[in-house]
């Protein structure tokens, strides 16, 4: 493998502002030359003598000359060309700078990535990030190379890759659950994407659709290494009893998705080196895009775990930390307010404590999810905000941080969906009584899946960092901007 730097990462911070750029054309080239796959979803190559794009990784290797990069898929896509049959570029994990940065771009990316343009078309999304649709297009098409409609269009196009070749779904059912409008939209996207045809592409399926009756079975790539398994065991130690269950070596929730209530289940050890197996189970197809962008958040499986092992590595105190656990990941959040209510919960109570408290609140305000079964909806902001915190199970004060929090997301000011201004959240926050930094900042680390926290204040941190020599006075500025994941480095170090 030929030796390549990494592309330069710099994000948005307490510390900086700067901002992530693609790799230039002589390290793209590098990379493609050495089949870096650490590099794939970063950029892609646009091949002029064949008309293809690929990841950076493929096995072919086209001369200097004849190759373009493009930041995105889709940009590839707008200038004409199609996807490689062969590495399959549409289904590489997603580029790991646009979690991290809390910029226009940022915010959009993960909005179109939660399915938002299909749902709400581009004035939706624009409404959501408050700038003009001018204004956003221009953006995008600067950072990515393509605008809304083409990101969006590339994203359904992917999907339905997906499942023509993973799922006995009808051709129609498929077109409408990848979010496409109609079934003739979604055969000539195919044909301009694939350079096939739907029945083409589902005659090389690979593999058979193996999930249980009614349910979808997916791969959901991530860049390596993974510790699955660690992943799971801290989203199992703080299930909500009824929304999550970790049995048998699956772990699984229920995720409230924009059509109804959807179950996803992740089973531990099983699957191939770099996917990860998912069952969706959906109320409605459409549903689809949105549950997988949710998971993908909750796994952190965009990340680029390389690039923040070598970060933090270069810390002697978290080097053998790191050592340990390679790889290891900073999980996110399905749902913001559901997160936030954890998260203002969980304060100064043990993690046992909570998770009995959230499941009452599931059991008595919280929807049947599906009819004659166990699971519950979390409750939204608009059915907490008209309960009496009286009633609450938790302290008075507790219950009314918790009523005024349901209040503020239940307006049209306050958002903590993939899209949210991470600052202005973060302060829209500590503005309520009963919520301080920690829980404002847990809130920004889980559910908005900034890569950048340090909890200096949790207990647990403290005592991690105290028995590693480790100053957390100064926020560490130089573990930016990956500081959310030494916090999870600190918090594993104390088992």
């Amino acid at each position: 493998m030929v030796d390549v730097r990494f592309p330069p990462v710099t994000v948005k911070s307490r510390v900086h502002t700067e901002q992530v750029i693609m790799p230039d054309d002589d390290t793209c080239y590098r990379a493609l030359q050495g089949k870096d796959a650490r590099f794939d979803g970063w950029f892609f190559t646009a091949v002029r003598t064949t008309g293809i794009y690929c990841r950076p990784s493929c096995p072919a290797t086209p001369l200097r000359r004849n190759v373009t990069f493009y930041p995105s898929a889709a940009a590839a896509q707008r200038a004409g060309y199609r996807a490689c049959k062969r590495c399959r570029p549409d289904a590489s994990p997603g580029s790991p700078e646009w979690d991290v940065r809390g910029d226009l771009a940022g915010r959009a990316l993960r909005l179109i990535a939660d399915g938002v343009v299909d749902r709400d078309g581009v004035p939706g999304l624009a409404r959501r990030l408050g700038y003009s649709e001018r204004q956003l297009n221009r953006t995008l098409l600067a950072e990515v190379g393509a605008g809304p409609i083409a990101l969006a269009r590339a994203q359904r196009a992917q999907t339905a890759r997906i499942l023509l070749e993973t799922t006995h779904l009808p051709a129609a059912d498929v077109a409408f659950a990848a979010g496409f409008s109609s079934v003739r939209q979604f055969n000539d996207t195919v044909s301009a994407v694939f350079a096939t045809t739907p029945t083409a592409l589902r005659s090389a399926r690979r593999g058979s659709a193996t999930g249980e009756p009614g349910t979808i079975a997916l791969r959901l790539p991530y860049r390596a290494p993974m510790d699955l398994g660690a992943t799971l065991e801290y989203l199992s130690a703080r299930a909500i009893p009824g929304v999550e269950a970790f049995e048998n070596g699956r772990y699984s929730r229920v995720i409230d998705a924009p059509h109804g209530p959807a179950l996803i289940t992740l089973p531990v050890g099983v699957g191939v080196a770099g996917a990860v197996p998912c069952q969706v189970r959906l109320s409605d197809q459409r549903d689809l895009v949105a549950v997988v962008a949710r998971v993908r958040r909750l796994l952190d499986l965009d990340a680029d775990p390389q690039a923040v092992d070598a970060a933090l590595s270069a810390d002697p105190a978290l080097a053998p930390l790191i050592g340990k656990r390679p790889g290891l990941r900073a999980p996110g959040a399905v749902d913001g307010f559901e997160m936030a209510v954890r998260a203002v919960i969980g304060q100064q109570v043990s993690v046992a404590g909570a998770r009995t408290v959230l499941g009452r609140l599931a059991r008595d305000h919280g929807r049947v999810a599906f009819a004659d079964e166990p699971w519950r909806v979390f409750p939204d902001a608009a059915t907490m905000a008209a309960i009496d915190p009286a009633s609450l199970p938790m302290p008075r004060a507790r219950g009314r941080t918790v009523i005024a929090l349901a209040g503020l997301l239940d307006g049209d000011g306050v958002s903590l969906d993939p899209g949210a201004d991470r600052d202005a959240a973060r302060k829209a926050l500590i503005a309520l009584p009963g919520i301080g930094a920690w829980t404002a900042d847990y809130v920004r680390m889980r559910a908005l899946s900034d890569p950048d926290v340090l909890l200096t204040g949790d207990l647990g941190i403290i005592k991690a960092a105290a028995g590693l020599g480790v100053d957390l006075s100064c926020w560490r500025p130089d573990w930016a901007p990956w500081r959310s994941y030494a916090s999870h480095h600190l918090w594993a170090a104390l088992h």
